[in-house]
């Protein structure tokens, strides 16, 4: 077993996000050539998922897997955010092919815990894997769940601002990030994650993966180099479309270099279709 970086948070259920950095990752780290970053958009398949309300939507955990017990949440973010991504990288036939219906939301949800699960085992460092312990998972976890699978090719890094939007250029991008207890109450139609007040000084609420699907404004500095305050992206959340801007959110390239210590960036790839 590699020497990896580990920050565990504690998992809740609307979040499971642990942060697990490999050393032997820089390797493909995907470093920023000094290349254009434009707007760019990426519009997922699969509806807005809820790891919540799993009842309600008619998700029995219990038919999911053996030995567990009908739960109405799980900390399972990380298969959420990497279903919103291969939803982009794939077609909705292959998809299918998957397992996965981007048709129906309940379906796509318990796709999306079957990938958690994967990820669970798929994360060596620790002794748990869903199910039957809600256990968490990392954003590196769900890629190697992911490649195995054969959904992708491969999987890239990130760790600076630039990087992360000029992965933003060629596809999605999974986002591995502290969550804060101010962030947690929706923040309306087009709000920034930035104009909740006060949020720096608020307690982590835990660890949580979203997908980032959007570079929606592109702002430059006289000298040349992003305007950090003024380049906004949008990502997909997994709280329902009743959270944020119908399931979705904003935040500044600011935002994420205040949060960049305790953040992982990964982009799933599979350029074999490209």
């Amino acid at each position: 077993m590699p020497d990896v970086s580990i920050t565990r948070y504690d998992v809740r259920p609307d979040m499971g996000r642990h942060l697990v950095l490999d050393p032997r990752s820089l390797a493909y780290r995907r470093r920023y050539t000094g290349t254009p970053i434009h707007p760019t958009e990426w519009a997922p398949k699969v509806p807005v998922l809820d790891q919540q309300n799993l009842i309600a939507q008619g998700i029995h955990t219990s038919q999911l897997a053996d030995g567990v017990d009908d739960v109405d949440a799980l900390g399972s973010c990380t298969g959420n955010a990497a279903t919103v991504a291969i939803s982009v990288l794939h077609t909705a036939g292959s998809l299918a092919t998957a397992g996965l219906d981007v048709t129906d939301p309940a379906a796509a949800e318990a796709w999306a815990i079957g990938l958690y699960s994967d990820a669970t085992h798929r994360d060596q460092w620790h002794d748990d894997a869903w199910p039957t312990v809600d256990c968490g998972s990392s954003g590196l976890g769900v890629a190697k769940a992911l490649r195995q699978r054969g959904l992708i090719d491969q999987y890239g890094h990130a760790t600076t601002a630039e990087e992360l939007c000029m992965l933003l250029q060629t596809g999605p991008v999974l986002a591995g990030l502290p969550w804060y207890a101010a962030w947690m109450e929706p923040v309306g139609q087009h709000a920034l994650l930035d104009e909740i007040p006060d949020w720096q000084s608020s307690e982590i609420a835990g660890g949580h993966e979203v997908c980032v699907t959007a570079l929606e404004h592109v702002a430059y500095l006289p000298t040349g180099g992003l305007d950090y305050e003024r380049t906004i992206l949008r990502a997909r959340n997994s709280w329902s479309t009743s959270w944020g801007d119908s399931g979705s959110f904003r935040f500044s390239l600011a935002l994420y270099q205040a949060v960049r210590g305790q953040a992982d960036l990964i982009q799933p790839r599979l350029d074999s279709l490209r």
